[in-house]
């Protein structure tokens, strides 16, 4: 993250998201596949890094191999035009003040307890509480109904979840340099994958 300056001298703070080239690996259709869609490749591999068969995938994409691939459906057909085998995808849809979709996987944090995961208050500091400050405590029920009721907030994995941050304003684009800058913060870790997409819900 970092901030810029708007022209009545605000601090904006924004990500900044390194555009990458994402290359059409496959095109999909309704009539050879049961679907319409489109399969983007990113971050190329050295043909060294690559097996075999995923070589072949991606020689018509003119590459040896990606380290990932996602797949966006399209619902009109129409929307394949143009879409062929080795178009690097660009930013130039963007432009300042658009609205956007973000989605990455969030930071994993492994196994936590309640009061981390869930904000609880935890017990009691004083007063014989011994060994009990950031326990659950009672997670039950009486005779009735005798049981645990399924989801309930209890210590476990947290983090590492698909998330989207929806209606993100873009503050600016840099095509020459590859950049995107957002407002605000992103889900994931400074090397994490983003996904950009326009804002299904509008601003």
């Amino acid at each position: 993250m970092t901030q810029v300056f708007t022209e009545a001298g605000d601090s904006v703070a924004v990500t900044v998201i390194d555009l990458k080239p994402a290359t059409i690996t496959q095109v999909k259709t309704k009539e050879k596949n049961g679907y319409q869609a489109i399969q983007i490749g990113f971050i190329e591999k050295k043909a060294k890094s690559a097996t075999k068969p995923e070589q072949g995938h991606a020689k018509a994409a003119g590459a040896a191999g990606y380290y990932h691939y996602q797949e966006f459906r399209l619902s009109d057909e129409s929307k394949l035009d143009g879409l062929t085998v080795g178009k690097v995808l660009s930013a130039e849809f963007l432009k300042p003040g658009d609205f956007v979709d973000l989605t990455a996987m969030s930071k994993g944090k492994g196994f936590q307890g309640g009061m981390k995961r869930y904000h609880m208050a935890g017990g009691f500091k004083s007063h014989g509480a011994s060994l009990s400050h950031r326990q659950l405590g009672s997670i039950g029920n009486r005779a009735d109904p005798a049981k645990c009721f399924k989801n309930k907030k209890m210590a476990g994995h947290m983090g590492h979840e698909r998330v989207t941050v929806q209606n993100v304003r873009v503050v600016r684009v840099d095509l020459e340099n590859q950049l995107l800058l957002v407002h605000g913060s992103v889900p994931g870790p400074k090397s994490g994958i983003v996904t950009v997409q326009r804002a299904v819900k509008g601003a």
